[in-house]
């Protein structure tokens, strides 16, 4: 059966509108990809690797520095309704961790991070990569702000970057990317590595989550909403319960796919783009 693809990537909740153009583009190279091999995971890290190039999104370029002023720690993680899980946790030093993501896939693992992610990005062979755009820096400096309670995005800034695809023969897959929050202790992991947290896809469909990664984690958001749509609810109305879930001073996002929809919501401008096109 042929399934009209469709694309739906977000550049996280609370993230500036005038970066809604980089959405666009990561949207255009994501129905590229799946016009030259019509995969779905294919699309979604072509699409996430646009937004991670793009310093003004908090994910590879634009990654923000831990609460020390320096250390810059990222997360990344790609899924599709098959048999393909990879995420990566607290990388340093790489330009996209998506890719490094997807090439767990190939591992007998699911998940790497820290040293391990490190040394497993270097025999892949990408490259070191140290250059958080000075704009990232100058929007965070050492001792500008203590930790209190839960990381909070930075002004301006935005934590998380996803893509969700529905390819032609009805695969979905997911991935997503992000620097972290900030202010945030050296080590922490949000929710965007975690399956059924930031991410999750399978035969009904993909989401993707971005906000406040320690209130995600509690709801095991992305597959709280995937549940709702696999048993039948309207897209919209599952996004909107799910972004309902969280009190108004929480920044939330969704976005997801199903056989027949694809769309977005959230509590907070939130950049997003949705293609949709046939092979």
């Amino acid at each position: 059966m042929h399934h009209l693809q469709a694309i739906v990537v977000h550049g996280g909740a609370g993230a500036a509108k005038s970066a809604q153009d980089g959405c666009l583009a990561a949207a255009q190279a994501g129905m590229a990809a799946l016009r030259d091999s019509a995969n779905a995971l294919n699309a979604a890290v072509a699409a996430v690797v646009v937004l991670e190039d793009d310093p003004r999104f908090n994910a590879g370029t634009g990654s923000v520095p831990r609460l020390d002023g320096v250390t810059i720690e990222m997360d990344a993680a790609v899924m599709d309704s098959g048999d393909r899980l990879g995420a990566v946790a607290g990388l340093r030093l790489v330009r996209n961790p998506v890719l490094v993501a997807r090439a767990v896939c190939d591992t007998p693992h699911h998940l790497l991070c820290g040293e391990g992610a490190q040394r497993f990005a270097r025999q892949l062979g990408q490259p070191c990569h140290d250059a958080p755009a000075s704009q990232v820096r100058q929007r965070f400096a050492p001792g500008a702000t203590q930790l209190d309670g839960a990381p909070q995005p930075l002004p301006g800034g935005c934590d998380t970057v996803g893509a969700v695809v529905r390819d032609a023969l009805g695969r979905f897959a997911v991935a997503g990317s992000t620097g972290g929050a900030s202010p945030a202790m050296n080590g922490r992991v949000g929710d965007t590595p975690l399956i059924g947290s930031g991410f999750y896809a399978g035969p009904a469909g993909a989401v993707a989550a971005t906000g406040v990664g320690e209130h995600i984690m509690r709801h095991l958001l992305a597959h709280t909403v995937y549940q709702w749509l696999a048993d039948g609810m309207p897209l919209a109305a599952a996004l909107r319960r799910g972004v309902a879930l969280f009190p108004p001073q929480v920044d939330i996002g969704l976005i997801a796919v199903t056989r027949t929809e694809a769309g977005s919501d959230s509590n907070r401008h939130m950049p997003w783009a949705q293609l949709t096109g046939s092979r």
